[in-house]
């Protein structure tokens, strides 16, 4: 309830927030998933056009993934000269874009009943088209007749929920329906609606507030104090659910601030992340949509006359895996394959509408690419791009489809060791040590034991040769005692696994030789001015240059995979440096071939999608 503007000081507004209006329609909207709407409203007089409703639509649709992809404003029915020229006009601009899911924000029934007969008539009422009408004109259902609903089949609305059963609304429609009757007799439909009831109990709010003012009062101090106190008026709203039908409408379910969508508000309480979410619950009963459909509607359509999106691939990519660009000379026509083409396919495949696009073949560098996308000169890219921050700054990018990293790759050399005391490394250190430890206390258990009744190991001496010979089970020096024997027995069962791993571990050392890294850094490389390479159109030669601050004359750009092996083998380059899904692939066809990957890796953002902040695309 508010104070209407200056020009109509005399009149207060009843009626809900249209705040609260607008979050309905979005959660409708987000129980279908529908990610993009057009809106249609009818710029009403003074008395109910809210400037903020479609800012307010806007932000409670972003809340549940969806957007407002057109606008269809129509002028206050009475200003109009020619009503059905003009909504028909109006009609054909929004049956030449794709999107169907419509929107009435806020008409009056006039308007609404024009719009619907010239919607019928076009060709906009049927399948994979969707209608959602507002309160104001759902509530006014049950007073029209037939001819008005029979335009309507399958629309979805909401309007104000109230107990029809209630004795007070029995006594109210009774009078309503003789006094109506009365003044109206050539009317069919003598049932109020819930803006009769509305007006009726204002109406008595009002008088009942004078009343206790002693009828000393202005519409400003009314409207402020016994109004704005009224617990009648400042009832939190609840929406019915409805889908016309026949010659009537069905309730679907119920709709409130607090408990968003449900089927019943005295059986169920439903989770809070109803209200904003927008997962498809599945809470509204079967609905019959414009054209029959028993399903949900895509809420679009194919349409050639939108505009088709430029999707530009790199045609001058050095791993065809990801994007291959062919021309066939016979047919004349350009085929484009690859895992990146396969997966932005896939995405295209999830969105519930329609994206008309082409793929161009962009022959330059990644970069040169993105700012394609950047000035709007193509709408998006689709290749193996690396999402780095200077483009993240330049246009958007959907969410990485596989992890990216720079890696180096170099030869590989033979390393056999030569040394002295290489046996050293046939067990860790730890290992030598805890062998080395349990040795010496073994033998210096036997030794205290046996000193008493063997006289050849009672000096110090005869035990540190017992240790010794022992290992190569050639000690002379008979054990006597039982409890030696026991002791003894299965640590000379642990000397022969111990030597026997040991020989084996020897051998293989001696035998096979360790292929190792030919340079283990980066840092060795920039020590030596080593020539390195990389893809010449990839950001690989910006990052070597900028951030690891490799010299920009020993960088070698490579533009063929292939190429690759033979730089490496005419010493034309030391190491090439690759992201990590191309690294992938490279060692997995050219590992035979002496390379090996090396260092640290790089972390970066992974490879993505880029495309505009404003493209058809960003849903991707």
């Amino acid at each position: 309830m508010e104070m209407l503007s200056p020009q109509l000081p005399n009149f207060i507004q009843f009626g809900n927030d249209i705040k609260i209006h607008m979050q309905c329609i979005s959660a409708i909207v987000g129980e279908f998933r529908w990610r993009k709407v057009t809106t249609i409203y009818e710029l009403n007089n003074m008395f109910s056009f809210d400037p903020e409703m479609v800012l307010d639509l806007s932000y409670s649709l972003r809340l549940v993934g969806s957007q407002i992809d057109d606008h269809l404003p129509f002028p206050s029915l009475p200003y109009l000269s020619d009503p059905k020229s003009t909504i028909e006009n109006g009609l054909k601009k929004l049956k030449r874009k794709s999107n169907r899911v419509f929107l009435i924000l806020q008409s009056s029934l006039e308007m609404a009943n024009i719009l619907f007969e010239k919607a019928k008539q076009m060709g906009l009422m049927e399948k994979d088209s969707v209608w959602v009408i507002p309160d104001g004109v759902a509530s006014l259902l049950d007073s029209v007749n037939s001819t008005v609903i029979i335009n309507m089949q399958g629309v979805i609305g909401f309007k104000t929920h109230f107990i029809e059963t209630s004795e007070k609304f029995r006594r109210f429609k009774f009078k309503f329906r003789r006094r109506f009757a009365l003044e109206f007799a050539e009317e069919d439909n003598i049932s109020p609606s819930f803006f009769a009831l509305q007006s009726y109990d204002a109406t008595w709010v009002v008088a009942q507030a004078t009343r206790k003012s002693q009828w000393k009062f202005n519409l400003e101090q009314l409207s402020k104090t016994n109004l704005s106190n009224n617990r009648k008026l400042q009832q939190s709203p609840i929406f019915s659910i409805i889908n016309v039908i026949g010659k009537s409408y069905r309730e679907l379910g119920l709709w409130s601030p607090e408990l968003g969508l449900t089927k019943s508000l005295v059986t169920e309480q439903l989770p809070e992340i109803m209200k904003t979410h927008g997962a498809s619950t599945k809470v509204l009963s079967t609905i019959y949509w414009p054209g029959g459909l028993q399903f949900v509607p895509k809420g679009w359509t194919h349409n050639t006359e939108e505009k088709i999106l430029q999707i530009a691939v790199p045609a001058n990519g050095a791993f065809h895996q990801f994007v291959n660009v062919t021309y066939d000379q016979n047919t004349n026509n350009t085929y484009i394959t690859g895992f990146s083409i396969d997966v932005f396919k896939a995405a295209i495949n999830t969105l519930p509408y329609d994206l008309n696009y082409t793929f161009v073949p962009f022959n330059g560098s990644y970069d040169e690419m993105v700012e394609k996308v950047y000035n709007k000169t193509l709408d998006a890219a689709v290749g193996d791009t690396s999402i780095m921050a200077y483009r993240y700054h330049l246009v958007d990018f959907s969410q990485p489809y596989l992890e990216s990293g720079l890696n180096m790759v170099v030869p590989e050399q033979s390393k056999k060791s030569k040394e002295a005391w290489m046996f050293f490394d046939a067990f860790t250190k730890e290992m030598w040590l805890m062998m080395t430890t349990l040795h010496i206390f073994v033998g210096l258990v036997i030794w205290l034991i046996e000193r008493q009744v063997n006289a050849e190991l009672k000096g110090l001496g005869s035990m540190l040769w017992f240790l010794v010979t022992v290992i190569f089970y050639a000690h002379r020096e008979p054990i006597r005692s039982p409890l030696a024997r026991t002791v003894m027995a299965p640590w000379l069962f642990v000397i022969l696994i111990a030597t026997s791993t040991f020989t084996a571990s020897l051998t293989s050392m001696m035998t096979f030789s360790q292929l190792v890294p030919s340079v283990l850094d980066i840092q060795t490389l920039q020590k030596r001015n080593s020539p390195v390479g990389c893809n010449g159109n990839s950001f690989i030669v910006k990052y070597l240059t900028e951030v690891l601050n490799f010299k920009p004359e020993n960088i070698r750009k490579i533009y063929s995979v292939s190429d690759y092996p033979k730089a490496f083998q005419n010493k034309y380059i030391e190491a090439a440096f690759l992201s990590t899904p191309h690294t992938k692939v490279f060692l997995a066809k050219y590992s035979c071939k002496g390379l090996i990957k090396a260092g640290n890796t790089f972390k970066l953002g992974g490879i993505g999608i880029s495309k505009g902040f404003q493209s058809g695309c960003r849903h991707i």
